[in-house]
């Protein structure tokens, strides 16, 4: 039934507003209701109020009570906005206010089985370098000495590999690590806490090497729809791209609960090729009538990275570019919300 259900929104028409939106970016498949069945305990999603946070704390509620299991769910994060917590709080999810880069508040969290890691600095990180490191190193260390008993996803980033020649189809898990920039390098940093502990503390863990989610608010494809409606240039120099639907990156996140190991392992997660900016921007300019300027030339590589491998575990997306597209543009052109946050996908240098 919860996959007739998102199949019927994925192929319906662009959603018409945010409460729409959130709605089918939240919407469990069977395989994550069946996966909530099998598990029990007490569920810490923590940073939960970031960009993808709110969509999958509630996909994991509704996963819960469709399931019938008794499992607990919690979202814990600063919530420097109140309204986010609102929301939340709204859909009925219990919420915890926590500065987690605050030892003793930490300490005084209550025990979980489980724990999703979504926390991470990653734009403004060139110009606050120390709170990026503070923010991706300090809090896993944090984390994983208060949580030691439990099971933990922890949210990476495929930044911290090389850049490739598309043709290779991406990196893979056990490439070679080349992270460019400080944010790439502090994720790189935050992988290497996870590890660590998981080894001296026997911490089951799983590191996501997520790229790029994207929704109508937010992500690569939005950021070229909307230079292409503007009349900006587009430039290619930056030729190639991953991205996932933010839906399916929640499911496939939350599907990875059952999966952690010690010593942790990294896992690939992002969309079945990687897409052409120049072709993306091309169908854009296309679907809305105008002419496409292109400034650039293409790289011989691009950072990508391959993660059809593990749709057997995670479960293939569910969200095909073409609506994709279809809906990035049509959100756009309705007036639709954008939370305001380029992605800098084009960001050669590593500078974020």
């Amino acid at each position: 039934m919860a996959d007739a259900n998102l199949t019927e929104l994925l192929s319906g028409d662009c959603p018409q507003s945010v409460e729409q939106l959130e709605d089918v970016l939240s919407t469990p498949t069977s395989a994550v209701v069946n996966m909530f069945s099998r598990l029990e305990g007490h569920l810490f999603m923590v940073g939960a109020a970031g960009k993808m946070g709110p969509t999958m704390v509630r996909m994991a509620l509704r996963a819960i009570a469709e399931s019938g299991s008794k499992m607990r769910l919690t979202a814990v994060s600063r919530f420097s906005d109140p309204s986010v917590r609102g929301r939340m709080q709204e859909w009925g999810i219990e919420t915890i206010a926590c500065d987690l880069l605050q030892p003793a508040l930490v300490a005084a969290l209550p025990d979980c089985t489980h724990l999703i890691n979504l926390t991470g600095f990653k734009f403004g990180a060139s110009a606050n370098p120390a709170l990026t490191w503070a923010t991706n190193c300090d809090i896993p260390a944090t984390l994983c000495r208060r949580f030691s008993k439990s099971k933990i996803v922890a949210f990476s980033t495929g930044n911290v590999y090389a850049m490739v020649a598309p043709a290779t189809g991406g990196s893979l898990e056990s490439d070679s690590l080349e992270p460019l920039g400080e944010y790439a390098m502090a994720a790189l940093g935050r992988e290497r806490m996870f590890q660590y502990y998981c080894e001296q503390l026997q911490i089951p863990t799983l590191l996501v090497r997520l790229n790029y989610a994207t929704e109508l608010r937010y992500g690569v494809l939005a950021d070229i729809a909307t230079s292409v409606l503007n009349d900006q240039s587009i430039d290619v120099t930056t030729g190639f791209v991953n991205v996932i639907w933010q839906g399916d990156a929640n499911a496939m996140t939350l599907r990875c609960l059952e999966l952690p190991t010690v010593p942790a392992r990294p896992i690939n997660l992002t969309g079945p090729v990687g897409l052409s900016v120049r072709s993306v921007a091309q169908q854009v300019a296309s679907r809305v009538g105008v002419a496409l300027e292109v400034t650039g030339t293409e790289r011989g590589e691009a950072l990508l990275s391959q993660a059809t491998h593990n749709y057997e575990l995670l479960g293939a997306p569910q969200m095909d570019f073409e609506t994709m597209l279809r809906w990035t543009v049509q959100w756009l052109q309705q007036g639709g919300e954008s939370l305001g946050k380029p992605t800098k996908f084009n960001a050669a240098d590593g500078k974020f």
